[in-house]
C-alpha cells in the first residue's frame, strides 16, 4: 500500500491502529488513516517544506471553499506571509490518472481562490503552472519557485 513516489521519501510517524495504518499529520497535529491520495498529500506537503522552504504554518489542508453553490475542498492551499493565497495543490492517488478533467477541477478551484501557481501530482507525474490573472493566462513551469523567490 505505502507505494514509493517520485517525490523526496520522509521518515513518517506511521502507527497501525486495528489493522488501519495511520501517520502523524504535522498540519493538522493528528493522526490520520493513509490512504493512497492522503500518501501524496503527505508526501507533497513535506517536499514544499523541506525541498521549497514554505513555512509549515503558512500550509492548510482540505480547506473548504463554496463553488456554484456547492461544498469542495482543496487538498492544499499555500499562503504568503500576508494571509493571502499564492498556491493551491490537488492530489489524486498514485493509480489515478492526470487528465484534462483533473486539470478543470483546479482550475475551477482557482476561479474561487485566484492564485498565481497551481500544482497537481498523482505522487508520480508532478505539474505546476503560473496563473497571470489580470491578463487571463498561464503557462506550464518546469517546477515550483522556493518560497523566498516567487514568480
Amino acid at each position: 500500500m505505502l507505494q514509493p513516489l517520485n517525490l523526496p521519501p520522509y521518515p513518517f510517524k506511521i502507527s497501525d491502529d486495528n489493522g488501519q495504518l495511520t501517520l502523524f499529520d504535522e498540519i493538522r497535529k493528528k493522526n490520520i488513516i493513509i490512504t493512497p491520495e492522503e500518501w501524496v498529500r503527505q508526501h507533497f506537503v513535506q517536499y514544499l517544506i523541506r525541498q521549497k522552504n514554505y513555512p509549515r504554518s503558512l500550509i492548510r489542508l482540505e480547506g473548504g471553499l463554496k463553488l456554484n453553490g456547492l461544498q469542495k475542498r482543496t487538498d492544499i492551499v499555500v499562503f504568503n506571509s500576508e494571509g493571502k493565497r499564492i498556491m493551491i495543490v490537488e492530489c489524486k492517488a498514485p493509480s489515478v490518472a492526470i487528465d484534462q478533467k483533473t486539470f478543470d477541477q483546479v482550475a475551477r478551484y482557482n476561479m474561487v481562490h485566484k492564485v498565481s501557481l497551481l500544482a497537481v501530482s498523482n505522487g508520480l507525474q508532478h505539474y505546476y503552472c503560473h496563473i497571470d490573472i489580470e491578463n487571463r493566462t498561464y503557462n506550464f513551469i518546469e517546477d515550483l519557485p522556493v518560497y523566498s523567490k516567487p514568480i
